[in-house]
């Protein structure tokens, strides 16, 4: 049975990016803020977040007088581009749902969560694509919250099935008003209607076809 896909008014844009992070060796992010999380199961480098929000702020010795630096084949790169627009997605979002301390990935853990429930945990890390060892301490994190619970499997006694708790359906539904009402919003009023689309539609195809 296929999964039902993301909410189409929310999250997807995010969900995308996050996954290409969440997956990359070496880089980690950990909020301080954020007690349950682990520093092997973030999703964007703590010292890249630094520094973007250094650059805006300080700009480094000489950079007034010399100007700004030339990006040159960098501009043209689909990735780079990708990955500027990640940063700044990731920082808009963690604002905006930063009373419920949570990541776009665990975001999209417990949307799915809620759309298929009694899925094992091997169906959901292959849905969003990560690694089972990040997706086992993702799932750490949140079920110390009590936001969802393993149960293991009748059919098979390896296997342990993914609910969410009533904590964490309430938690979810406060996270996608927040989302749609703040972050998408913002996003919308950006792109407008037609280029939002346009947008999904590029991010899709390259996720499916690349």
């Amino acid at each position: 049975m296929a999964f039902s896909p993301l909410l189409n008014w929310a999250g997807y844009l995010i969900w995308w990016i996050t996954i290409i992070e969440y997956n990359l060796k070496g880089e980690r992010f950990r909020p301080s803020k954020y007690r349950d999380y682990r520093p092997h199961a973030m999703t964007v480098s703590k010292a890249a977040m630094v520094e973007a929000g250094r650059a805006r702020k300080e700009p480094a010795d000489g950079a007034t007088e010399a100007g700004a630096l030339q990006l040159g084949e960098l501009s043209e790169l689909l990735g780079y581009s990708l990955k500027r627009a990640q940063l700044k997605i990731f920082e808009d979002f963690l604002r905006c749902v930063a009373p419920l301390q949570l990541t776009p990935a665990q975001f999209s853990v417990l949307l799915l969560l809620d759309r298929n429930p009694g899925r094992n945990q091997t169906e959901i890390a292959n849905t969003l694509g990560i690694l089972r060892p990040n997706f086992v301490s993702m799932l750490d994190g949140l079920e110390s919250r009590d936001l969802c619970a393993r149960i293991r499997s009748t059919n098979d006694r390896r296997s342990h099935i993914l609910v969410l708790t009533d904590k964490g359906r309430a938690v979810l539904a406060r996270a996608k008003k927040l989302v749609a009402s703040k972050h998408e919003a913002r996003l919308n009023e950006l792109l407008g209607p037609a280029n939002r689309a346009a947008l999904l539609s590029m991010l899709t195809k390259i996720a499916q076809e690349f």
